[in-house]
């Protein structure tokens, strides 16, 4: 398989894995505190929204549809010339 057409799964395996870490309810009841002040839980959280942050420029990079990006830069420029004439 060609990374071109691996990379759109891969990114679907990664934001199903972020869905099934967001359900954590291991830290529900435990009462420890991260650095002396953050409870565990919303630590986990802020690593879960950078993790998710990591995954969205992943997805960017990877498994963004170039083609419509080359599609729309093309329209432009007919809609440039034809504004021209």
């Amino acid at each position: 398989m060609s990374s071109k057409r691996s990379g759109p799964m891969i990114i679907a395996v990664l934001v199903l894995a972020m869905l099934i870490l967001h359900q954590d309810n291991w830290f529900w009841t435990d009462g420890t505190l991260v650095f002396g002040f953050i409870p565990v839980g919303l630590f986990y959280h802020a690593c879960l929204s950078v993790a998710a942050s990591v995954v969205w420029y992943l997805a960017t990079k990877i498994a963004w549809p170039v083609e419509l990006i080359e599609e729309t830069k093309a329209a432009m420029q007919q809609d440039v010339k034809e504004g021209a004439e």
